[in-house]
């Protein structure tokens, strides 16, 4: 059983597929959200729909392409590190994040890939222990087993 009680995932493959198409997604649907608003905004009056959409149709799919680059990246780390380690626990998660981070900033030099890392892996290391807390907290205590003679 996988650490999230998940027994019908798909073999990573579609796992980074699946996770590539939802993280576009997200990003498209936020980023439309966000750009909306923001092309309103700084729209002038009376041109704020064609300004809200004109943002949207120009931002949203870059920022979901960005989304999709991130989730592409992190899923087929994490996959690889499932089959390389044969098992699934948060080390993978966090060396998944720092790996992402360094890759995606390794244009910057690297010192910027190295800073980028090295946030990504705290990132994750945090989401993965608050997730680990809450889950202990969630959970109730099993009763005691009684013996009888």
């Amino acid at each position: 059983m996988s650490r999230y009680g998940d027994f019908a995932r798909d073999p990573c493959p579609y796992v980074i597929l699946n996770d590539t198409g939802a993280a576009f997604a997200m990003g498209a649907i936020g980023g439309g959200i966000w750009h909306m608003v923001k092309g309103a905004k700084n729209s002038p009056r009376g041109e704020r729909i064609i300004g809200a959409v004109t943002a949207v149709k120009a931002r949203a799919p870059v920022l979901g392409g960005n989304f999709a680059v991130w989730g592409g990246l992190f899923s087929t780390f994490d996959c690889a590190f499932k089959s390389i380690r044969q098992k699934e626990d948060p080390w993978n998660v966090i060396a998944s994040g720092f790996l992402t981070g360094g890759v995606l900033a390794a244009r910057g030099g690297l010192a910027a890939s190295a800073k980028s890392a090295a946030l990504g892996g705290l990132i994750l290391a945090l989401f993965e222990g608050i997730t680990i807390a809450s889950t202990r907290i969630m959970t109730p205590a099993s009763p005691p087993i009684i013996q009888m003679n």
